[in-house]
């Protein structure tokens, strides 16, 4: 089969790989006809995420159509269409039970800080991502959701990560009728983050990033107001300003470690690597936030330290809260927002790609070129 293959920091390319076989009777084949490029690989690119080894294949977001399945699988069968989360979840352990699917601790049992993840490097395990033409699923019967006869895969593709993300960044905001909520991070993830915080009672929205053409976006697709803390002198003081001096409800960082905005964190973090990325999100949030408010985290964070402003969030009485997605809690639910119409995940795709001109998705996408918010990369090349 074809697939993506990482070659180190920076560098991508198309290749040729066995095809996955199975190797559990828990385990299906997938074909798959649509994946996705996410921010999250971009830290895997960049050499931020530890043990991602030379010649794996990324992708966590994808849909497609059973192949093969396990003798023990009973929901699935071939021809089936599926989209899968991310998480790859055993659903009989202590976090799964709990509905807790992003720490199952029977599919990366090496590391207690994550469930296995799809293509995300050996600290989730180790598996194949999706950026491919096929994927083994382990635990078949637990995550893969049945897409509808009447829906295509790209209405549900993101399903399975950056749509439940941003819901579950908005939820853990505990948002009330009426709240400010400020999303630093115009990207997909900050984007559907802002779409849910209207579900959720939200009286106003401001939405923060330094790209006008993703602010652009925002605007249109999320209704939002939009600030560019390249424009301001103090986006804080700013923030403050906007909102009667005490700053929003709700913060919710959707950046993660590669946030710009500050130098000394941009080198520290980003460019020396002497602090795990840059927190600059963080920190912009806590200091935003009004006291007694609420910061939500789901930019991506790895190990071990960062020079977060814990002080003043204790000292503030913030609360926060974050982690990874526990995907598939959210599946129904947000598919009946897709059905209604409230979501039109579809809308935030930009730019299609054969899985051949994988290294030109990743360019694109990397350096923001051409008004890119989201890539979607056809496996078997047709539309």
């Amino acid at each position: 089969m074809q697939a993506m293959i990482y070659e180190g920091p920076y560098r991508v390319s198309v290749g040729t790989k066995p095809d996955p076989v199975i190797l559990h009777p828990n385990d299906a084949i997938i074909r798959v006809t649509r994946s996705a490029i996410c921010g999250s690989d971009l830290h895997l690119l960049h050499g931020f995420i530890t043990d991602t080894r030379v010649g794996c294949t990324f992708g966590h977001e994808f849909a497609g159509v059973v192949e093969e399945v396990g003798t023990s699988v009973r929901t699935l069968k071939p021809g089936d269409r599926v989209v899968v989360p991310f998480n790859i979840s055993c659903g009989t352990c202590f976090y799964c039970k709990r509905g807790l699917t992003a720490c199952c601790e029977n599919t990366n049992p090496n590391s207690e800080m994550a469930s296995g993840v799809y293509g995300y490097s050996h600290t989730t395990g180790g598996y194949e991502g999706g950026q491919a033409q096929y994927v083994r699923v382990p635990f078949a019967d637990v995550g893969p959701m049945k897409i509808p006869d009447d829906m295509e895969e790209e209405e549900v593709l993101f399903l399975s990560d950056i749509l439940p993300t941003g819901y579950q960044g908005a939820e853990m905001g505990n948002i009330q009728p009426g709240d400010t909520v400020v999303v630093f991070g115009a990207g997909p993830v900050g984007i559907f983050a802002m779409k849910s915080a209207w579900l959720l009672g939200a009286g106003r929205v401001i939405a923060v990033d330094s790209l006008e053409y993703r602010l652009d976006f925002a605007r249109q697709y999320a209704q939002v107001e939009t600030l560019n803390f390249k424009d301001e002198e103090n986006i804080v003081a700013t923030l403050k300003e906007r909102t009667q001096g005490r700053g929003p409800d709700v913060c919710i960082d959707a950046v993660g470690l590669e946030a710009e905005g500050s130098a000394l964190h941009s080198i520290l973090g980003v460019k020396l690597k002497m602090e795990a990325g840059s927190p600059t999100a963080i920190n912009w949030a806590i200091q935003s936030a009004r006291k007694g408010g609420t910061v939500s985290i789901i930019g991506v964070y790895g190990p071990p330290w960062n020079m977060v402003a814990i002080g003043t969030a204790m000292n503030k009485g913030l609360t926060l809260r974050m982690g990874q997605c526990n995907v598939k809690r959210y599946m129904p639910h947000l598919l009946e927002h897709i059905r209604a119409g409230r979501i039109d995940a579809k809308g935030i795709i930009t730019h299609r790609f054969p899985l051949a001109e994988i290294p030109r998705a990743y360019e694109l996408f990397e350096k923001k070129l051409d008004g890119c918010i989201k890539c979607v990369l056809l496996p078997h090349g047709h539309a």
